[in-house]
C-alpha cells in the first residue's frame, strides 16, 4: 500500500490547454505547483504574468503556480508529477524526464489514448517507461473540457488507481470550490473511457458538420457508448465505470461542446475539409481521436470487438473515405438487439 499522505509539491509536466488548467485546479486547492512549458517564452509568460496566452486567453493563474523550461528544475523535491502531454508522444517525452523522476511519487496521467504500435493503454507506457509498479500510476479522466475548468465553472473528475490510498492522496490534493474529484480502481475502463470517448467525438462533429440534428448525435453518442462497453468487457473494466464520469461523462461532454477539439475537428470534415486543412485550422493543438481511432481499431480487431463507428473514423481519418457512403454503411448494418 502507498504512503497516504497527500502531495504539497507537485509539479505538471505540459503547458497545453489541460496541463495548464490541471496545474490550476491544483494550485487552487493551495498545492505550491511548477508547471513546465516546452518553449521558454510560454515559461517566462507563465512565471511573470500569470497567463498562458497561447493555451488559456483572459485566463488569471494563481500566485503558487510558477513555470520553467528546465525539467530538471521543475522536477526538483516533487512529491506528486502530472503527466500532461500527448498521448502519441508520451512515451518519447517521459524516456527523457525517466531519470530525473523523484522515486517512489505518484505518477498522474491525463493523457486519453491508447498508443499506435504498442496497443498500450497511458498507464501502461508510463510504467513501462518509468519502471515503476502500475499502482504508482493515477489517471484522470472524466467531462473535463479545460476552459470550463480553468473558469471556475462545477465539473467533476475520476481519479483512478490500482492502489485505492494512492488515488484518495491525489484526491486530496486537487480538491477545491470547483473541482470534485472521485476515486475508482478500474483504470482499464477509465482509461478505455477516456481513450475511446475522443474518436466518437470525431463522429458527432461530423455529423453536425453535415447538418444534422440532435437526434444523430444521440444516436452516436449512445452507440458509441455500446462500442466502449464491448471493448471494455474483453478487458476486464467494470460496466459500471461506463455510466460514470470517465464513460458517459466524458463522452457528453466531449461529443456535445464546440469547446471539444475532436467534435470541432469532425466538424472542419463534415463541411468537406481535407484531415490536412483541419488540422492546420486547429492551430497545432491536438484531436486525439485522430490517431487513437487507428489504435483502437487495431485493438479491437484483435480481440474480436465489433467497433462499427471506430472503424469507420479510421476510414474517413485514413483511408479517404466517403462520410455520406459510410453513414449509409452505417446506417444499413445488419438489424439486431440492442445490446448484442
Amino acid at each position: 500500500m502507498s504512503d497516504a499522505r497527500s502531495p504539497q509539491r507537485i509539479t505538471v509536466l505540459g503547458a497545453g490547454s489541460w496541463g495548464t488548467t490541471f496545474a490550476k485546479v491544483l494550485a487552487d486547492a493551495g498545492r505550491d505547483v511548477t508547471l513546465w512549458a516546452r518553449r521558454a517564452e510560454v515559461a517566462g509568460e507563465v512565471a511573470s504574468a500569470h497567463t498562458n496566452s497561447a493555451y488559456l486567453p483572459d485566463i488569471r493563474l494563481p500566485d503558487n503556480l510558477t513555470a520553467t523550461a528546465d525539467p530538471a528544475a521543475a522536477l526538483e523535491e516533487a512529491q506528486a508529477v502530472v503527466l500532461a502531454v500527448p498521448s502519441q508522444s508520451l512515451r518519447s517525452n517521459l524516456e527523457r524526464w525517466r531519470a530525473l523522476l523523484p522515486p517512489g511519487v505518484p505518477l498522474v496521467s491525463l493523457a486519453k489514448g491508447v498508443e499506435l504500435g504498442s496497443l498500450k493503454r497511458m498507464s501502461e507506457v508510463i510504467a513501462e517507461v518509468a519502471e515503476c509498479p502500475p499502482d504508482r500510476v493515477v489517471v484522470v479522466s472524466g467531462p473535463n473540457l479545460a476552459k470550463e475548468i480553468a473558469l471556475g465553472q462545477p465539473s467533476a473528475a475520476v481519479l483512478a488507481c490500482a492502489d485505492h490510498e494512492r488515488a484518495v492522496a491525489v484526491q486530496q490534493a486537487c480538491s477545491n470550490s470547483y473541482f470534485r474529484p472521485y476515486t475508482n480502481t478500474d483504470v482499464v475502463g477509465c482509461e478505455l473511457g477516456g481513450a475511446c470517448k475522443n474518436v466518437i467525438a470525431l463522429s458527432c462533429g461530423m455529423a453536425v458538420g453535415m447538418g444534422f440534428g440532435t437526434n444523430t448525435v444521440a444516436t452516436l453518442i449512445t452507440r458509441g457508448l455500446a462500442e466502449m462497453a464491448r471493448l471494455g468487457s474483453k478487458l476486464g473494466a467494470d460496466p459500471l465505470t461506463f455510466a460514470g464520469l470517465a464513460g458517459v461523462g466524458d463522452l457528453v461532454a466531449t461529443c456535445s461542446s464546440p469547446l471539444s477539439r475532436n467534435r470541432t475537428f469532425g466538424e472542419r470534415l463534415g463541411r468537406g475539409d481535407t484531415v490536412e486543412r483541419a488540422q492546420s485550422a486547429a492551430g497545432g493543438q491536438v484531436a486525439e481521436g485522430v490517431m487513437s481511432c487507428s489504435s483502437i481499431r487495431e485493438l479491437a480487431g484483435g480481440l474480436g470487438v465489433d467497433m462499427p463507428i471506430t472503424d469507420a473514423m479510421y476510414r474517413v481519418c485514413h483511408e479517404g473515405g466517403d462520410l455520406r457512403s459510410l453513414g449509409a454503411e452505417l446506417l444499413g448494418r445488419e438489424r439486431k438487439h440492442e445490446w448484442s
